[in-house]
């Protein structure tokens, strides 16, 4: 599966239980749950994190890749907990997760902002929003941008594109992945 993969409300990955054979754990970064990533990702995230570090901002990885039977889980959870319309604000349905991927990291500081939108306004946040295209990451859920993408944002999830493509989207000033790839804005799942 090609890094540029768009997976969102309107398009589900393919097959829908896609699971990435170059998964590897990033080496030398704080990963609470030992998730992996796909080896050019996470070779990534190795040099991010480090250099966030070396910026006096370490960050540490909170969620990566997720199986399609976890998504299962995770999605079930929140709909049992939120309903489904609010359920589908903050989390992807089966096989339409970009952690599926293996091409996502969502990244803390230790700080109060845990999966919280203020996330984006800590030094770690700001650093990483700044720098992320130099290591091939975008903010993939841009303030913003909810109506296109189909979520709230998420200024701690970071979607590996590679480092040519960030930069191209960073200098376009193109920041979703739908517009980019001129691509139907996904706001809600095809019924």
């Amino acid at each position: 599966m090609s890094i540029w993969v768009v997976s969102n409300k309107l398009r589900p990955l393919n097959p829908i239980d896609f699971e990435a054979s170059d998964l590897v754990i990033p080496a030398g970064v704080e990963n609470e749950f030992n998730q992996p990533l796909r080896e050019p990702a996470a070779r990534a995230a190795e040099a991010m994190t480090a250099a966030a570090a070396d910026a006096g901002v370490p960050v540490r990885i909170i969620s990566a890749y997720r199986d399609y039977g976890t998504q299962v889980a995770l999605y079930n959870s929140y709909v049992a907990r939120d309903g489904q319309a609010a359920a589908d604000t903050y989390s992807a349905r089966p096989g339409h997760s970009e952690h599926q991927t293996g091409l996502v990291i969502d990244l803390d500081d230790h700080g109060s902002c845990y999966l919280m939108g203020c996330f984006g306004e800590t030094p770690a946040g700001k650093w990483l929003a700044e720098h992320a295209a130099e290591y091939g990451f975008i903010v993939r859920y841009p303030e913003g941008k909810e109506a296109i993408t189909g979520f709230m944002p998420e200024p701690w999830h970071f979607r590996y594109v590679g480092p040519e493509l960030a930069a191209e989207m960073r200098s376009t000033g193109i920041v979703t992945l739908e517009e980019f790839f001129d691509l139907p804005a996904a706001p809600g799942y095809a019924e």
